[in-house]
């Protein structure tokens, strides 16, 4: 079992950043590979980024590739997503969610492939 935990969220004005945390808690956390997933109201959960289990491999959705980075402190059992440029449609509750055994850099965005997840951090961006 696992535990994801996150924090960070608030509310910011546009072009404000923001780093959310995702702490994990259980199993060895460094065979698990994480991912960040955003949920704004009434839509389904999207891929935001995700980290390969050795941190030498990230992905991006594309709204969101050269504004947001992911990255993890192995020593403190956690994962980072420093939100840079935020703008009012990023504005959804957050998820990190933890998966063993990726077989391909495309399921990194599914969300059906992660074993565990987090109870979410609210962002939210004004104009």
């Amino acid at each position: 079992q696992v535990q994801l935990v996150e924090s960070g969220g608030g509310l910011v004005q546009a072009g404000d950043s923001l780093r959310l945390s995702c702490d994990a808690s259980g199993r060895t956390f460094g065979t698990y590979s994480m991912g960040w997933f955003s949920q704004a109201p009434g839509k389904e959960r999207e891929f935001v980024a995700a980290i390969s289990w050795s941190g030498r491999n990230t992905y991006y959705a594309g709204s969101v590739k050269g504004r947001f980075t992911i990255s993890q402190d192995r020593a403190k059992n956690t994962v980072y997503l420093q939100m840079n440029s935020l703008k009012p449609e990023d504005t959804a509750v957050y998820y990190c969610a933890a998966v063993v055994g990726i077989d391909s850099p495309e399921d990194y965005g599914s969300p059906d492939e992660y074993d565990y997840w987090g109870q979410g951090t609210q962002v939210t961006v004004s104009s």
